[in-house]
């Protein structure tokens, strides 16, 4: 028995260490430069031959308005879907839903509008997660600020999936608004319409700007949130009521207080969102605007009590529930991966045994641009970046 046990000794800890050293190793590899270059190569250039689909499914829109539809809604998929294969396959991010298995067997069985803090540069990323793993993703919408149209791949992708964009001047948007949701009411895909209505992302200089507007107005102060703004919603809910049947409630936070980013995650950073979902019915929801408006302060009250138990205890009352994440988004970048990377290795690999001075700097300046393209796309993101109305006289003109 001596013998036996001698033998096994060190067995365990010899294979915990293999498995440490993988772990190690696919780290390391995630952080490189290069490999980051590759995947975010293959999004945009696959992101442009999409683009190019798209603008070719146009001459389809005045015979069969719903096929262009579907089609478009195929292909914006295959292009998020790599963003969210980033979230769940790169950096393996966990995903955990705090709401009654009742909720969850509505996901992508109805048209919903969702309200969704606005704190990090990753939770919209966080919310397609939702979107891919219930069947939505392709078919999601937002209701986009105007300069955004202007950003390649995403921009354009949004217009040709009907997003509707404003400009955050209600006088100027008002008929835009109203034309783009009437144009969402036979939707043939069931769609999450996604609402910021915070209006932009939460900084402490914002929060004591809102909370100044908000004591002006007679309202209840919000510690972890900024004064919702109530016409984006109001108006987003009278022209879709009868095609959306819920409102779906999210509240958004990651464990430990860590503050998530995209080159966080498109460098393999790990991090555990937590997601509080409450459903309210539609016809629960006041007609009246001013009702309508005063509902939506109160939802936020409790939003605002979800973040102070969060910051409590650590997680959000009530049973969780972990969707098992799908194999497509992981597929879907793998097959434009290959379709892709297998001319340009072979293109570099040409260009750098030819000794040609010329093609190899026009080959490294091409990488540095793409590079520089990539980065870009991500600043859209970053909160530093993101710009605000609070303070402004435009404020008053939407509230």
């Amino acid at each position: 028995m001596d013998r036996v046990n001698e033998a096994f000794k060190g067995t365990a800890p010899r294979s915990y260490g293999d498995r440490g050293s993988i772990m190690g190793l696919l780290t390391y590899l995630k952080s490189l430069f290069i490999l980051q270059l590759l995947v975010g190569f293959v999004f945009v250039v696959s992101g442009l031959i999409i683009n190019f689909i798209q603008l070719c499914t146009c001459v389809i829109w005045p015979f069969n308005k719903q096929l262009y539809r579907r089609i478009n809604c195929r292909l914006s998929y295959s292009l998020w879907s790599q963003l969210v294969m980033l979230l769940e396959w790169w950096s393996c991010t966990d995903c955990t839903l705090y709401t009654d298995q009742a909720t969850v067997d509505k996901f992508g069985t109805e048209h919903v509008i969702i309200i969704l803090n606005h704190n990090y540069e990753i939770d919209f990323l966080c919310g397609w997660t939702m979107c891919e793993r219930y069947g939505v993703l392709g078919s999601s919408k937002v209701l986009a600020k105007h300069e955004l149209l202007k950003v390649p791949l995403i921009g354009w992708t949004w217009y040709f999936l009907e997003i509707v964009f404003c400009k955050r001047k209600w006088e100027e948007d008002r008929e835009t608004v109203f034309k783009g949701l009437e144009r969402l009411k036979d939707y043939p895909e069931y769609m999450w319409f996604l609402l910021y209505c915070e209006g932009t992302r939460f900084t402490e200089k914002k929060h004591q700007i809102s909370m100044q507007v908000a004591e002006s107005k007679g309202l209840p102060k919000l510690k972890y949130h900024l004064l919702p703004r109530t016409k984006g919603f109001t108006t987003t809910l009278q022209c879709l009521k009868g095609t959306v049947t819920a409102v779906y409630d999210v509240t958004l936070n990651f464990k430990d207080k860590k503050i998530p980013t995209l080159l966080g995650i498109v460098s393999g950073k790990k991090y555990k969102a937590d997601m509080s979902v409450r459903r309210f019915s539609v016809a629960d929801i006041p007609d009246d605007e001013k009702e309508c408006a005063a509902w939506l302060h109160k939802l936020y009250q409790e939003k605002d009590a979800l973040q102070e138990h969060y910051e409590k205890e650590g997680c959000y009352p009530g049973p969780t529930i972990i969707p098992p994440r799908r194999p497509w988004t992981l597929l879907n970048f793998l097959f434009w991966a290959t379709l892709l990377l297998s001319p340009l290795v072979s293109f570099a690999w040409g260009v750098f045994i030819s000794g040609s001075p010329l093609l190899i700097i026009g080959f490294l300046l091409f990488a540095i641009g793409a590079s520089v393209a990539v980065r870009r796309l991500i600043g859209v993101t970053e909160v530093k970046k993101t710009g605000s109305s609070y303070g402004d006289p435009e404020t008053k003109k939407q509230k």
